[in-house]
């Protein structure tokens, strides 16, 4: 079917225009055109004004609307996820599993495919955070089940999760050069995170081919003047992309500010959204604006992709347009051939639509 999206602003990928409209056919970009420049073949939707843009990515959520992924590993619980993703304008994620068994991750990996084989939408794959990570930057994970990785146990994963194993956040102090080669040859998006690298382990393992790191400034070594640790690592390497959690509690926006100004276009957002659980090995407690352990460790948030536009524009200052680049072209750069994220002819039509106030009007996926 073709499409022409119109009446409203367009976000073009470099800025925001009026009186254009987006041409799709079988949900595939075409093009953007003037508005009076519509084919006549193209059935209308109109967009009342409010602005279009790439539906945004999020390549870290472990769960939604009360379900915990891990604790709940059912194709339900990735169906709640999905939902609660489209309410922040995301119409694609990477379902997060931190620190767990070996077992807990095979099961996972089945019902993804499960999920797939429904007709679920909206899954990139599976986003492993662990479990090898350093024991001392292990924040909220489950200490009986951080370790250290072999070649059988990293050839399993691989064997098992193939196609649905996409993503995995490592300490790269913890790991063989083997290991992490083992993971690249299988095209597994890495990222150094829950890591007390020094600067020096942190670029070399960026050097060898690890693209980004995980939510930049948690549970990772920090910038000191004498041991400029994995942030200083991440700030000072040409392309090294990071992940960050806009939402003024694990970050504080000034941080934000100073890393969006060191990274530039290469610092991303992700929610790291859980959702509330009281029983099995992760307990989650909604606290307002967070959720934490029992203990009071932060163990989550509660944002959607929306709301790190919304607080980027509105506490750090950065413009809408590269906010909304950092929630949706930014992150796909990290998926070789994704064709997602860009209002470019041959992209995925998938859109998110939200009024001058930065609230969610619809999501077209």
């Amino acid at each position: 079917m073709s499409v022409a999206y119109t009446n409203g602003k367009i976000f073009n990928g470099e800025k925001i225009e009026e009186n254009k409209a987006v041409l799709t056919n079988n949900e595939v970009i075409v093009g953007v055109v003037n508005a009076n420049a519509i084919p006549s073949q193209y059935r209308t939707e109109d967009l009342k004004g409010f602005t279009l843009a790439p539906a945004f990515i999020d390549m870290q959520i472990y769960g939604g609307n009360g379900k915990l992924f891990s604790q709940d590993l059912t194709v339900e619980s990735l169906k709640a996820t999905y939902e609660y993703c489209l309410t922040g304008g995301c119409a694609h994620f990477m379902i997060t599993m931190a620190t767990n068994t070996i077992e807990k991750f095979l099961q996972g990996f089945e019902v993804v495919r499960a999920y797939w084989e429904q007709g679920g939408k909206g899954l990139l794959g599976l986003h492993l955070e662990g479990p090898y990570i350093n024991p001392v930057k292990r924040g909220a994970h489950l200490a009986n089940c951080v370790k250290k990785p072999t070649i059988q146990e990293v050839s399993l994963l691989l064997e098992k999760g193939k196609d649905v194993f996409k993503m995995m956040t490592l300490a790269p102090e913890q790991c063989d050069d083997a290991v992490i080669k083992l993971l690249q040859q299988h095209n597994i998006i890495l990222s150094i995170g829950h890591s007390n690298a020094t600067y020096k382990q942190a670029l070399d393992a960026f050097n060898k081919g690890i693209p980004a790191a995980t939510h930049m400034f948690n549970a990772m070594s920090p910038l000191q003047h004498r041991e400029p640790g994995v942030v200083g690592a991440i700030m000072n390497h040409p392309t090294a992309m990071s992940s960050i959690v806009c939402d003024g509690v694990h970050v504080d926006y000034a941080a934000v500010h100073i890393a969006k100004k060191v990274l530039q276009q290469r610092l991303f957002f992700i929610t790291d959204a859980v959702a509330e659980t009281t029983n099995g090995e992760y307990q989650h407690l909604f606290r307002g604006d967070r959720y934490a352990l029992p203990d009071g460790t932060l163990s989550g948030s509660a944002l959607t992709m929306l709301q790190c536009v919304k607080n980027a524009v509105n506490h750090v200052g950065i413009s809408l347009e590269e906010s909304l680049r950092m929630a949706s072209a930014y992150p796909a750069q990290l998926m070789a051939g994704s064709m997602l994220g860009k209002m470019e002819p041959g992209y995925r039509a998938d859109f998110v639509v939200f009024d001058d106030a930065l609230e969610l009007q619809r999501v077209y996926c």
